[in-house]
């Protein structure tokens, strides 16, 4: 399915205060809605994904897979900020008919999802059947379960948190510290800060990863090796991938949405927030990742009213979501096929 274009053409007012002239958003959709239209599937993407999910997400979303066209009318936007054809730091500034660089306003997961809602209202969509996302995009999701809880029938997050932690964004300052020490970032170019993303980038994968990934995927078996060791090269590799297909001055913004990511902000606390949302809701944790810790969903699990919780074993960390889909597919249609008034009582583990 090709891409797609929404322009909303009046003033989109942020959460700062500021505003953007006009908003365009670029989005897929895959598959067609039923009579009842009770087969809708929005998806959040994460960090540094776009709006193609069946291309990043093979095995969970695709032919024959669990979230498939044939089934599922499914809907995949790209946020706020992204560098995939929604309104982004190189976005053309109407006031001075340049790009806007770091005078782009900065944006948080609220205004992330506030697109989402245009969207949906654009495309006459009132319920939704399965809100899915991980990491950022389940930042997002859960955000929007919140603040519309009464329009969202299923939820599924998926290595996410209900407030970003000062470990996360830790590792977000550190990337940018990282994309700041390179002169070219503030030179206004679209190729600025390329040197510092990809130093960006290879923290990050620091992060997504762990210890016990890099001691299996990037082993060495020469014992006489003393340099050009595998896991250097890898990281040169992703760090380079990043470059190719993305920009700096996105990175910069997006992970600074993320640290904004608290849904408790003018809601009281956490634990009210999270009491907002109606939709029958399956959180899942990945056992080794080391930047959403289980236990943030844990929280989800705990104060989300009636929310069922799996916990699913993986080599791979935080990227786990994005790699294990055989199991998550497995967890997601034992959640799926079950009764409304049923409730998962206990985890799911999956070696």
């Amino acid at each position: 399915m090709s891409l797609k274009k929404f322009i909303h053409t009046d003033l989109f007012y942020l959460e700062s205060g500021k505003k953007l002239p006009a908003l365009e958003i670029a989005y897929h959709t895959f598959g067609n809605r039923s009579t009842y239209k009770n087969n809708i599937v929005w998806v959040c993407h994460a960090l540094t994904a776009n709006s193609d999910v069946i291309d990043w997400w093979p095995g969970l979303f695709g032919e024959k897979a669990i979230f498939n066209p044939e089934e599922h009318f499914i809907i995949c936007a790209n946020i706020v900020g992204s560098a995939y054809g929604t309104t982004n730091p190189l976005s053309i500034d109407a006031k001075n008919d340049e790009p806007y660089y770091l005078s782009f306003p900065e944006i948080t997961i609220r205004d992330m999802v506030k697109a989402h809602q245009l969207l949906a209202a654009h495309l006459k969509i009132d319920q939704i059947d399965v809100l899915i996302g991980g990491s950022l995009g389940g930042q997002q999701a859960l955000e929007w379960a919140v603040s519309e809880p009464e329009k969202i029938n299923q939820l599924i997050i998926l290595a996410s948190n209900a407030r970003h932690s000062p470990w996360g964004i830790a590792f977000n300052e550190s990337q940018r510290l990282c994309l700041t020490a390179d002169p070219t970032f503030y030179k206004s170019q679209p190729n600025g800060g390329n040197a510092g993303l990809k130093a960006a980038r290879s923290l990050a994968l620091l992060s997504y990863r762990s210890y016990k990934t890099y001691a299996v995927t990037q082993s060495e078996d020469d014992l006489q090796k003393k340099g050009s060791f595998n896991a250097a090269s890898y990281q040169n590799y992703q760090g380079q991938k990043l470059v190719n297909r993305f920009n700096a001055y996105s990175y910069w913004y997006l992970t600074k949405a993320m640290d904004s990511h608290n849904v408790a902000r003018n809601r009281v606390s956490l634990e009210n927030a999270l009491g907002r949302v109606k939709a029958r809701s399956l959180i899942i944790a990945i056992a080794s990742d080391i930047l959403f810790p289980p236990e943030e969903q844990r929280f989800l699990s705990r104060h989300i009213p009636d929310a069922s919780f799996a916990e699913v074993e993986s080599l791979f960390g935080h990227d786990g979501f994005l790699i294990e889909t055989e199991a998550l597919s497995k967890i997601i249609k034992s959640f799926l096929i079950q009764q409304v008034t049923e409730k998962l009582t206990t985890p799911f583990r999956t070696a």
